[in-house]
């Protein structure tokens, strides 16, 4: 039977009534569930130890090439020996400082643009297009230009991360905002809430999913300008420590950089999702 049939020979309050409510007490669910199922333990972590132990059996069968790809306990060792000698600890502090303040002032930038956009006709007019070009230029395009207006010190640097974070903040809060249903600000205004109660009872918790949603490519977005900015005549940062490694074709430094970069990704998206699920606890998603 088609969908058009189904529909004409289906009551209108039949239509109109959920499938749990249709249900009798006594039934049971019938056929496969169609859901993903329960979230696995440590689900997050099954992806990287897989593609580990493709590796480590890969070098231990002689597939791959020691010089170009060196091995996990090679990869291992030459990162104790980095923190033995206390390299890797102060390369990696300057540059999750790099990436904080360049994530602290995207996301604010962000979050303030996409407020005043959301919430005003004329603030959407005047910022949206300029952000929507941001968008469509890389920030790492940027980077001459900034070299240029900022020079080649931790300015540049942090601008560059910034830049690049706060796009995908804007465009999902923005978003967020854009969906809250208009019944909300109708029941606003009927129980005469002011402007500043109408952002903190309705906006902010309607824009909250876009936010984090817009945080967890920020995140990502700030890791990825760190990677090219610490490259540009940068003398320290793990961006640095591997540019040289390249110079002294030292292969096992240049992956534990961007192992260290790969495991600072990781952990910081997962840091989100942990905030996004205790933030949107009331969810009922396919996520669980």
């Amino acid at each position: 039977m088609s969908a058009t049939a189904f529909d004409r020979q289906t009551s209108p309050a039949a239509r109109r009534t959920p499938a749990t409510a249709l249900r009798r007490p006594g039934d049971r669910p019938t056929g496969k569930r169609l859901g993903p199922g329960r979230p696995l333990p440590y689900g997050w972590a099954a992806g990287p130890l897989l593609l580990l132990a493709l590796w480590a059996g890969g070098s231990a069968a002689g597939l791959l090439d020691a010089r170009s790809l060196p091995a996990p306990w090679t990869i291992a060792a030459t990162t104790g020996d980095l923190l033995a000698d206390g390299r890797l600890q102060s390369h990696l502090a300057t540059s999750a400082q790099r990436a904080l303040l360049g994530l602290l002032f995207g996301v604010a930038g962000g979050l303030l643009l996409a407020l005043v956009a959301g919430l005003s006709r004329l603030g959407e007019a005047v910022i949206d297009g300029p952000v929507q070009i941001k968008r469509a230029i890389p920030s790492l395009a940027l980077i001459p230009l900034l070299v240029l207006w900022l020079g080649i010190g931790e300015t540049m640097k942090v601008v560059t991360i910034a830049l690049g974070v706060f796009v995908p903040v804007y465009i999902h809060t923005h978003n967020g905002l854009r969906g809250i249903d208009q019944r909300y600000a109708e029941l606003a205004e009927t129980v005469r809430l002011g402007r500043l109660g109408f952002v903190r009872h309705v906006v902010l918790p309607g824009a909250l999913p876009g936010f984090l949603l817009g945080m967890r490519f920020a995140v990502t977005a700030a890791w990825l300008a760190l990677v090219v900015v610490e490259q540009v005549n940068a003398t320290s940062g793990i961006g640095y420590m591997m540019e040289l490694a390249r110079t002294y074709g030292q292969t096992d430094v240049i992956l534990v950089g961007l192992v260290v970069y790969g495991l600072l990704g990781l952990l910081s998206d997962a840091l989100v999702r942990l905030v996004e699920r205790r933030a949107l606890s009331w969810r009922r998603t396919l996520a669980g």
